[in-house]
């Protein structure tokens, strides 16, 4: 039994690795969310590098006066794409453009961060380590590839800030076969550097993966706030219908 147990285990965290595109996700660090400035930061990225090819359909901007934001500073810093607030945050570009130019239409990334959930990580994850693996590849149309998603199509959109890098791969022996080598990711090498470093470039990657993770469920944060009132109501109610139950019955034999 222990070692059937031991095979599903092992089994489950294969299925998990995998479902992460064989790369072990990052954690993102999830206190973001509830921090006004840097979903605000995260919406100014998202606006400026994100919303050319990508649509977030579901979205209005003016949901983001949620995040401290007036309307006039949407007009002014955000409504790229729109004449009104109230519209829905879409983009020009159409599937069939998308598909000619990037052999594949750009995904609508109003849940992007839902969707990506997986046993390897939540959605966020996901997104946060995606954003940090690009890596030069001659051998692709748009010149990069990506560690996390292997030969995506879309290209390193934020490659002046983050600098450009090369993935290096190295060969080992199987361990299950010394006949056999296993290639495997190395690290990543410099080539140039960007307008940040590496801590200030991962703390920008943080905060649009923040406002992707809020965009999915604007909502979730207040719904956590009230959730913990309700299950608090529901503790001292529990109490009380004990004690009330304890008393009416207590004559009854």
């Amino acid at each position: 039994m222990k070692r059937i147990l031991t095979v599903l285990l092992a089994a489950l965290a294969l299925n998990a690795y995998a479902a992460g595109g064989g790369t072990p996700l990052d954690h993102f660090p999830k206190e973001r969310v509830t921090d006004v400035a840097a979903l605000q930061n995260g919406a100014k990225l998202f606006v400026n590098y994100c919303l050319n090819c990508h649509a977030a359909g579901s979205m209005r901007y003016n949901r983001m006066t949620d995040l401290g934001l007036t309307d006039d500073q949407i007009k002014k810093n955000l409504l790229l794409t729109a004449e009104k607030t109230g519209e829905l945050m879409k983009v020009s570009l159409d599937t069939r453009q998308g598909k000619e130019w990037f052999g594949a239409a750009p995904p609508d990334l109003s849940v992007i961060a839902r969707s990506r959930a997986s046993g390897a990580g939540s959605g966020a994850d996901y997104l946060y380590t995606y954003m940090r693996s690009f890596y030069r590849d001659d051998t692709k149309a748009t010149g990069w590839n990506n560690l996390v998603f292997p030969s995506v199509a879309m290209p390193h959109v934020l490659w002046e800030l983050q600098g450009q890098q090369r993935a290096v791969f190295v060969e080992s022996p199987d361990p299950h076969d010394p006949k056999k080598t296993i290639h495997s990711f190395g690290g990543f090498e410099p080539i140039t550097k960007g307008t940040l470093d590496a801590l200030a470039y991962d703390s920008e990657v943080a905060d649009l993966v923040a406002f992707l993770q809020w965009m999915g469920e604007p909502a979730q944060n207040q719904r956590v706030r009230i959730g913990v009132w309700v299950l608090l109501f529901l503790a001292v109610f529990t109490v009380i219908a004990w004690r009330l139950n304890a008393a009416y019955w207590k004559d009854v034999k």
